[in-house]
């Protein structure tokens, strides 16, 4: 009786982490896709309207762990802003992350935030966003950071 117990224990370890393994691997395929249809996609479009106005951008993946937009000063190949969307190791569905990092001036520290990409949107959304989604959030961002630079006192 006990050995047939701790048989079946351990037959339920293996399949239970098959499962798991075989979600981290869907995810990462998932992520692997909405780089390159809807994440790559809208930075193509932004590097693009940002080129009108002599900004550089510029963006870089990473296979199945994140994705990074680059900002450049005008004028100059000092990087001022840096939208990170990445996978959380060992992820089972797609609950992305997001770091935004940003510098005044190309002497100033950078200020750094973390947090969820997209608050609010359920994993299997993710897939299903327009391009138009991820544009405005930069955008937004961006806008928001240059306007409190400029308007900041210290």
């Amino acid at each position: 009786m006990a050995e047939t117990d701790w048989k079946k224990e351990l037959e339920s370890h293996f399949e239970n982490v098959r499962v798991i393994e075989q979600c981290q691997n869907e995810t990462v395929a998932q992520f692997d896709q909405f780089c390159e249809f809807i994440a790559e996609a809208a930075f193509e479009s932004l590097t693009d309207e940002l080129a009108a106005y002599r900004i550089k951008s510029e963006h870089q993946k990473v296979k199945g762990r994140s994705i990074v937009f680059t900002i450049f000063f005008p004028g100059s190949k000092d990087e001022q802003f840096r939208y990170r969307i990445s996978l959380p190791k060992n992820a089972v569905e797609l609950r992305l992350k997001l770091q935004v990092r940003a510098r005044r001036t190309p002497k100033t520290e950078y200020q750094t935030t973390d947090g969820d990409f997209m608050p609010g949107l359920f994993p299997f959304k993710v897939l299903r966003m327009d391009k138009d989604e991820v544009i405005a959030d930069v955008v937004k961002r961006y806008c928001d950071f240059r306007y409190q630079a400029l308007t900041s006192p210290d």
